[in-house]
C-alpha cells in the first residue's frame, strides 16, 4: 500500500496471478493492512454499489466519531474514484485526489474515518465492493455537491454526471462548513490514535 497525499487516503496495488483457467488476486490482506496504515480494519459492512455510466456517488462522509471508513476497489468494469479532504483544520483540507479503479488492474483504495469519498461510473456499467468500518446510520452521514467548483473535481469531460436528488441538494464544502456539519482534523486525528493504539495486542507482527 502506499499514500496518495492525502493523510488517510492509500493505494493497493495487488498481486495478479494469471494461468490457463484465468486469474486470482488477494483484494485484501489484513495483514498488510494493519502493517502500513498502523491499525486493523473492522469490518461491520460490506456494500456492492452497481452504477451506469456518468453516475455519480458522494461525496459522502460520516460524523467523527466513529466515522466510517471505507476499503473499496472495482471488480466489474471501470469507475473513478476520488477521495476528498473535508476535515476543518486539516493541512490538506478541500484537496481531492483520484484513482481510476478497475477490473485489470484491480487496485483498491482506503479512506480513512473523516475523509469525504465519491466515484462516478466510467464505462457502461461498472460494480464496485467496498468494505466499511462501521454501518451504516443515517443520522451520521453527510454529503458535499460533487460538483462543487470550489473543490472543483476534474470529472472526465466525455462523461455526463448523473446525481441522485440526494446528492444534487448537498450543500457545497464552504456551506456544510458554516453550518458546522464537517468533520475536525483534531477529531479525526484523535480516533486514529485510538484505533493504533488500542486495536491491536502487543507484539503483533502485523503491525511492528
Amino acid at each position: 500500500m502506499r499514500e496518495l497525499g492525502i493523510e488517510g487516503a492509500w493505494l493497493y496495488t495487488p498481486r495478479i496471478h494469471h494461468d490457463e483457467r484465468g486469474s486470482a488476486l488477494e483484494w485484501f490482506s489484513g495483514r498488510e493492512f494493519a502493517r502500513d496504515v498502523g491499525h486493523h480494519l473492522p469490518v461491520a459492512q460490506a456494500n456492492c454499489p452497481v452504477t451506469r455510466r456518468g453516475g455519480v456517488r458522494g461525496i459522502h462522509y460520516a460524523d467523527v466519531p466513529p466515522g466510517q471508513a471505507k476499503y473499496l476497489t472495482c471488480v466489474s468494469g471501470a469507475l473513478l474514484d476520488v477521495i476528498v479532504d473535508v476535515r476543518v483544520g486539516s493541512p490538506s483540507y478541500g484537496r481531492w485526489v483520484a484513482v481510476r479503479l478497475d477490473d485489470h488492474e484491480r487496485q483498491a483504495v482506503y479512506l480513512a474515518e473523516g475523509l469525504g469519498h465519491a466515484f462516478m461510473a466510467l464505462t457502461e456499467e461498472a460494480t464496485a465492493v467496498y468494505l466499511c468500518s462501521t454501518p451504516y446510520t443515517p443520522d451520521r452521514e453527510h454529503g458535499i455537491h460533487p460538483l462543487d467548483p470550489d473543490i472543483g473535481i476534474r470529472w472526465p469531460e466525455d462523461v455526463t454526471p448523473v446525481l441522485s436528488a440526494r446528492d444534487a441538494a448537498a450543500p457545497s464544502l464552504a456551506e456544510a462548513e458554516r453550518l458546522g456539519r464537517l468533520p475536525s482534523y483534531a477529531a479525526c486525528r484523535s480516533y486514529a490514535e485510538r484505533l493504533r493504539g488500542s486495536a491491536h495486542p502487543a507484539g503483533d507482527p502485523a503491525v511492528r
